[in-house]
């Protein structure tokens, strides 16, 4: 998760991230949005909010981290959702957190 911490950081340096839900949700509805990343430890409604729009609005999704360690990543409190605004990016996360995914049920095979 180091890899995708490091990236978050830097995306929102370059202004191409939207944190938190209200940002995120604004992202979304303004088309700007290229992926949705939300906390694996988010609610609940706010996973399902943003898996429903993510679908209508035909964006990916992931779900990453902990809403702790996302705020941290890019300097602010604790973030649930992030939006990133930057096609780049988002393929790089996209691929990142598919990996530390696919990292993680090998370990749990094993």
């Amino acid at each position: 998760m180091r890899k995708v911490y490091s990236l978050l950081g830097l995306c929102k340096k370059a202004g191409k991230l939207a944190g938190g839900e209200a940002a995120a949700e604004q992202a979304v509805r303004d088309g700007s949005a290229r992926l949705l990343i939300v906390a694996e430890d988010a609610s609940a409604n706010t996973k399902k909010k943003f898996h429903n729009s993510a679908a209508y609005y035909h964006i990916p999704i992931v779900e990453a981290g902990e809403k702790a360690q996302l705020g941290r990543a890019i300097g602010q409190e604790i973030r649930a959702v992030l939006a990133v605004t930057e096609e780049g990016f988002a393929k790089k996360l996209e691929a990142l957190c598919a990996e530390e995914r696919k990292e993680r049920m090998e370990l749990m095979e094993d």
